[in-house]
């Protein structure tokens, strides 16, 4: 799925502690996530997000984390093992084709692509993958970084977003001009 991988040493820079200052995931996706739910987050990296994620869902819930580099599943199940959360997630290798998420059709809660649809080479086919795993009524929270994605490209991303079936949700908060909440709506 990918078109522009980051490289894995920036995984590690994007675990920085300092992070937490300009993107607290508890407070950004606290708000969307309860105990016992089904996380997808593709493009999990090293689970900067992960980790917090595996926290809200608890115990009887569970994140699916996919990324496209092998390395980055590595450490992330390590600091995984560490923080007593790795019961909670399941880690999947995609591919340049495909998520690989076809066996949960229509059975996760909440999607998280943060930082992550502009290094996808196939956006139309991205979506759809997330849109297919989602329950009628699941949302799909994207973020992307604007000194990466312009104006004109993250209205593109939801072009096909809407083109696919997602509506489009208010966002109240923090989030910045390069983010949407969108519903895959009921029946």
């Amino acid at each position: 799925m990918g078109n522009h991988l980051c490289p894995t040493w920036i995984g590690y820079l994007l675990l920085s502690p300092f992070r937490k200052l300009l993107e607290n995931p508890y407070k950004m996706l606290g708000r969307f996530v309860s105990p016992g739910m089904t996380v997808l987050e593709p493009g999990c990296a090293m689970g900067f997000f992960t980790l917090p994620l595996a926290k809200m869902v608890g115990s009887n819930g569970r994140v699916i984390a996919v990324e496209i580099q092998d390395k980055m599943l590595e450490v992330l199940r390590r600091r995984a093992k560490k923080a007593g959360v790795l019961d909670r997630i399941e880690l999947r290798l995609a591919n340049e084709q495909s998520l690989g998420v076809d066996d949960l059709r229509e059975k996760v809660d909440f999607a998280a692509a943060l930082h992550v649809v502009h290094e996808v080479s196939e956006q139309a086919c991205f979506l759809k993958e997330i849109w297919n795993s989602l329950k009628p009524g699941g949302m799909l929270l994207v973020i992307e970084p604007k000194h990466h994605v312009s104006r004109k490209n993250f209205a593109r991303s939801l072009a096909w977003a809407d083109k696919i079936g997602f509506r489009k949700q208010n966002l109240s908060g923090k989030f910045g001009d390069r983010s949407a909440l969108l519903l895959r709506p009921d029946r």
